[in-house]
C-alpha cells in the first residue's frame, strides 16, 4: 500500500515538473522572433526585475498618442561620475530587425559582464542608454494588419490642408532641418514635419541628449536596410570635425560584423554611401557635441527589405552586435585605458625629471 502511494506522489511530483517546465518554456522570451510593443514593454520590465543590479528604467517623453517613451539604463554603480552610451532603435516602425536588435544587445550585455572582464571594465566606466523603441505609436500601428506592415512615420495628424497622418522622425531634428533629402507634402514618407521637433518623440529625444551632451561619448542609432555604416552629416557640404576618425571606427566595426557571419556592411556619409538627407538624428547628436555618432543600416541589401524573415534576425543581430561593440570598445579604451596610460607616463616622467633636477643640483 506504502508503495502504491509512494508510486503515486512520485507520477503525480514529475507532472507538476513537466508542466513548470513547459510554463517556463511558454514563458522564455524568444530572441529569433519580432515582438508586439506590449510583449517588447513587458520583456523590459523584466529585464529591471531580473537585473536590478545593473537595470534600471527612466521614461523621458511621450509619444502623440500618449505612450511613455521609456529607455533601459544599464551600468554598475559607481562613486565616480560615469559617461554614457547611447542607443535607439525602431526611429521607423517598419523596419522591425532595429527593435529585435536592440532587445539582443541588451540580451548580451547583461548575460556576459559578470564573466566577460572587459564588458565589467566598460559596465564599470560607462551607462548604457537603450530605448528599444522610439517610435511606439508607428510601431503599434505596423502591427495592425498587413495594409500597415509597411508604416514609416510617426501617427500624429497632418495639417488643415492635408488629411494623412505622420512625419518621418529622421528629418525632423534640429540638424540642417528641411534643406536636402525631404518633403514637404505630408503624404510622404520623407515629410519633415511643420516644424523642427514638431513631433513629441523628437523633442524627447532632444532634450535628453542636450541635457547630458557633455557626458555622452557615443550615439547609435539603427535602423535597416541596406547594410551600412553611416556617419554624419547627410548634408553634402558639410563634414564631421573629426571625419577621418568617425570612418576609421566605421571600418573596424564593419570589418567586425563581416568576421561573424561574412556580410558586407559599407561606410561613409549618406550622400556617398546612400543619399542626402537632413534633420537625422544622428546629425543633431554630433552637431550638438557627441563625438562619435553613427547609423546603423542592418540587412539586407534589398531581398526582402524591411520584410526580413525571422530565420534572419540571430545572424543579423550577432553580427551588427560585434560592429556595435567594436564602436563601444575603442571609444572606452580612448577615453579611459589610453587615458590612464597617459596619465601614469606624464607622472613617471614627473618623478623622471624631479630626479635628474635633483642630481644636477647635488
Amino acid at each position: 500500500m506504502l508503495g502504491s502511494v509512494l508510486a503515486v506522489l512520485l507520477i503525480l511530483t514529475l507532472q507538476t515538473h513537466d508542466r513548470a517546465v513547459e510554463g517556463l518554456e511558454q514563458w522564455a522570451y524568444d530572441y529569433t522572433k519580432y515582438h508586439t510593443m506590449d510583449e517588447i514593454s513587458e520583456w523590459m520590465k523584466t529585464m529591471e526585475r531580473d537585473y536590478p543590479d545593473v537595470v534600471s528604467s527612466i521614461i523621458y517623453g511621450n509619444t502623440y498618442e500618449k505612450r511613455n517613451i521609456t529607455l533601459l539604463k544599464i551600468g554598475l554603480s559607481s562613486t565616480d561620475p560615469k559617461k554614457m552610451i547611447w542607443m535607439d532603435c525602431g526611429i521607423h516602425a517598419r523596419e522591425w530587425i532595429a527593435p529585435a536588435f536592440c532587445q539582443h544587445f541588451v540580451k548580451e550585455i547583461l548575460g556576459s559582464y559578470k564573466t566577460d572582464p572587459k564588458i565589467d571594465e566598460m559596465l564599470r566606466h560607462l551607462d548604457f542608454y537603450i530605448t528599444p523603441v522610439l517610435n511606439m505609436d508607428g510601431y503599434v500601428y505596423s502591427w495592425k494588419d498587413n495594409t500597415t506592415r509597411l508604416w514609416r512615420k510617426t501617427r500624429s495628424p497632418g495639417t488643415d490642408t492635408c488629411t494623412c497622418f505622420g512625419t518621418d522622425l529622421n528629418r525632423n531634428f534640429y540638424a540642417n532641418w528641411g534643406m536636402v533629402g525631404i518633403s514637404r507634402n505630408c503624404c510622404s514618407e520623407i515629410y519633415n514635419g511643420l516644424s523642427p521637433l514638431s513631433e513629441p518623440e523628437a523633442q524627447a529625444v532632444t532634450d535628453f541628449l542636450s541635457a547630458n551632451r557633455d557626458n555622452i561619448l557615443c550615439f547609435l542609432t539603427i535602423h535597416s536596410y541596406g547594410q551600412l555604416i553611416l556617419l554624419p552629416y547627410g548634408h553634402p557640404n558639410i563634414t564631421a570635425p573629426n571625419q577621418d576618425e568617425l570612418m576609421k571606427v566605421g571600418l573596424a566595426a564593419a570589418e567586425a560584423i563581416k568576421a561573424v557571419h561574412g556580410m558586407d556592411y559599407t561606410v561613409g556619409t549618406p550622400p556617398k554611401v546612400l543619399y542626402p538627407n537632413s534633420g537625422s538624428s544622428r546629425d543633431f547628436a554630433r552637431l550638438i557635441g557627441i563625438p562619435f555618432s553613427f547609423t546603423f543600416e542592418l540587412r539586407d541589401k534589398g531581398q526582402y527589405g524591411f520584410l526580413l524573415p525571422e530565420d534572419q534576425i540571430q545572424p543579423t543581430c550577432e553580427e551588427a552586435y560585434q560592429g556595435a561593440l567594436s564602436i563601444i570598445t575603442y571609444i572606452h579604451d580612448k577615453s579611459y585605458v589610453r587615458a590612464a596610460a597617459s596619465s601614469i607616463a606624464a607622472t613617471l616622467w614627473s618623478i623622471v625629471l624631479a630626479v635628474w633636477l635633483s642630481c644636477a643640483t647635488v
